[in-house]
């Protein structure tokens, strides 16, 4: 598998030029730093079943940064291909990074652009919930300790409750329906069949999609291997279509997201104007 830009943008069209390793330095000074919103695409490499590769994670996030690349507003700095995964680790070749690295390695990465005068960053973080809790303190972190910087969040999860009951699809999973018909609608080649089933059955006072209602708890410590195959959801349930919509949900999203930053003149509160 080519894990080089020139290979990710042949899985992942269109492009243009708004990928931070293959500009040379003049290019990014010519940018205007008022109106650019940084995409910071977060991942994981972790086990996805039998079906799906590794990376998934990744990959998720950079098919959304690719589908919105074209916007005269973005620069999309180097991904992060490992996140928090510890509750993986019992599946060979899953990554785990401590999440007090995680921080500090994103502080940096965020503190340099901003360095370099740019002060709106958009975190697309494919690792769904999962990296949310550390990315978290990187948004506080910064938004104390450099002024007039605005950092926000972007997760397929949240940002398609609206989705929740569509295609005869259950809740969030891992390896599930959801993320099997992106990867179907995004890197088919990469998709192995036939696609597996698993258990959801996860302890009663627990889930994790934002869009279940009911009362749950907000962490559960990580547990042994409970599933034979890693995958938690009705993979076979998954097709292109179903793919197709929800990416084109998340991209839309995105989008606006993307242009109300680029427009956003206004300090974050608790940050001087």
């Amino acid at each position: 598998m080519d894990l080089s830009i020139q290979g990710v943008r042949k899985m992942n069209e269109p492009h243009t030029n708004r990928f931070l390793v293959e500009m040379t330095w003049p290019q990014v000074e010519a940018l205007d730093p008022q109106s650019t919103v940084v995409l910071v695409p977060v991942g994981a490499t972790e086990q996805h079943g039998p079906h799906l590769p590794l990376g998934t994670d990744t990959l998720v996030a950079l098919d959304l940064v690719g589908q919105v690349a074209d916007s005269p507003h973005v620069l999309v700095a180097p991904p992060l291909w490992c996140g928090m995964s510890s509750h993986h680790m019992s599946f060979g070749g899953s990554i785990t990074v401590r999440p007090e690295v995680l921080v500090e390695y994103l502080v940096d990465v965020i503190s340099s652009l901003y360095q370099h005068g740019f002060r709106k960053f958009l975190v697309i973080n494919g690792h769904r919930i999962a990296n949310l809790p550390w990315l978290q303190l990187v948004g506080e972190r910064l938004h104390r300790c450099l002024d007039g910087l605005r950092l926000e969040l972007f997760d397929p999860a949240y940002m398609a409750k609206t989705l929740s009951g569509h295609f005869d699809f259950g809740p969030v999973g891992h390896a599930d329906e959801w993320e099997t018909s992106h990867m179907l609608s995004a890197y088919p080649h990469l998709v192995r069949h036939p696609l597996v089933d698993g258990p959801l059955d996860g302890h009663e006072d627990y889930q994790v999609d934002p869009a279940v209602t009911g009362d749950t708890l907000s962490f559960m410590p990580s547990r042994p291997r409970r599933s034979e195959t890693g995958v938690k959801g009705s993979a076979s349930k998954s097709h292109v279509g179903a793919g197709e919509q929800y990416r084109k949900h998340l991209v839309q999203g995105l989008r606006r997201t993307i242009a109300r930053m680029a427009q956003a003149t206004d300090a974050p509160q608790g940050e001087k104007p």
